[in-house]
């Protein structure tokens, strides 16, 4: 008697092989286009956050609060490697013995781009921006400088913010 086996044909699974492969082409630039849409709102909002969180902070306690990229305690320019939140008491824009350090976010995604005009941000004990300030938006741009999933954060010379629309892009 014989007995009956079962499995696939080495055809059938040719077959199934070559459907998964055409599947995959066409699904994942999809998912990557998707996948940037979300890293980007993910980080804009963290931005926001982090802004909020300076904002009530200096509000609270009566104090000024600087964001920014720091290197080597003091703030710089690359917004892309992250930046700190910190109640400035001492020399301004400087992590000094007096400052308390409220909020350390970490570098984005290197392929990303942010575009911002100014390298920090005072709020005053009064929950405005100090210096000179008028407004300002935060570009997050994930991939390339122009990408379909940009995100913008306007931020208001109150310290309030809120999502820009229109045309994104990085510089």
């Amino acid at each position: 008697m014989q007995s009956k086996q079962s499995g696939f044909t080495l055809v059938e699974l040719m077959v199934t092989i070559a459907v998964a492969a055409i599947l995959l082409t066409v699904g994942v630039p999809s998912l990557t286009s998707m996948y940037d849409g979300y890293r980007a709102e993910s980080n804009i909002r963290s931005i926001q956050q982090a802004i909020q969180l300076a904002r009530n902070h200096a509000l609270s306690y009566g104090t000024r609060i600087t964001i920014c990229p720091l290197s080597s305690n003091t703030c710089g320019s690359n917004w892309i490697g992250g930046f700190s939140v910190f109640v400035d008491n001492g020399t301004l824009n400087t992590i000094d013995g007096t400052d308390q350090v409220l909020l350390d976010v970490a570098a984005f995604n290197s392929n990303d781009y942010i575009d911002y005009d100014q390298n920090t941000i005072t709020i005053g004990s009064d929950g405005f921006i100090s210096g000179n300030f008028n407004s300002g938006i935060f570009s997050y741009c994930p991939s390339s400088q122009s990408s379909d999933e940009s995100m913008a954060l306007q931020l208001s010379v109150s310290g309030k913010s809120k999502f820009a629309t229109g045309t994104v892009t990085c510089s």
